[in-house]
């Protein structure tokens, strides 16, 4: 498996913003690659043997779902993730359109779609973050929805209503 590795600065919840977009470096999978990742983690037919793949729903050697979803993480995370301290997932949807085939080259396009500062804890947020994985023909290989905590810069102080005007 080969991986270029480009990544933005990791952001504090007050550097992010609705519709902001991030886009991955890329990481192209090879037959080897997913039959080794299925032989340890997901050992079905359709990813660890080719042959037998053929005659398979999915006609053909395919990625598991959680091997495209381990290399999306890898992606988020580059050479150090996009959101300071790491990415820490507080939940999320994920579904997978279409197979990844070997020789496929997978990138991340993320988008930041909500954000929301903590009213319990001044020192983070929730951030929900769209990431669709495309192989090089740009079509969707896995939609992936997850809430994010996101750690403020400066911990927001707290709310003071004695002696407010």
């Amino acid at each position: 498996m080969s991986t270029t590795l480009a990544h933005p600065s990791p952001a504090f919840l007050e550097d992010l913003s609705v519709g902001q977009r991030f886009v991955s470096a890329s990481c192209e999978l090879t037959a080897e690659d997913i039959k080794a990742f299925a032989r340890q983690y997901d050992p079905q037919p359709f990813h660890t043997d080719e042959a037998t793949a053929e005659e398979t729903f999915f006609g053909g050697l395919a990625a598991s779902g959680w091997h495209v979803a381990a290399v999306t993480m890898r992606l988020l995370v580059g050479e150090g993730a996009f959101i300071a301290n790491g990415i820490i997932g507080a939940g999320g949807e994920i579904a997978w359109p279409r197979p990844t085939r070997p020789g496929d080259i997978l990138t991340v396009e993320s988008e930041v779609v909500e954000i929301n500062p903590s009213r319990s804890r001044p020192d983070r947020g929730m951030v929900t973050v769209r990431s669709e994985t495309r192989n090089q023909r740009g079509e969707i290989v896995q939609i992936l929805t997850a809430k994010l905590v996101a750690p403020r810069r400066v911990a927001a102080p707290p709310l003071n209503i004695e002696g407010a005007a």
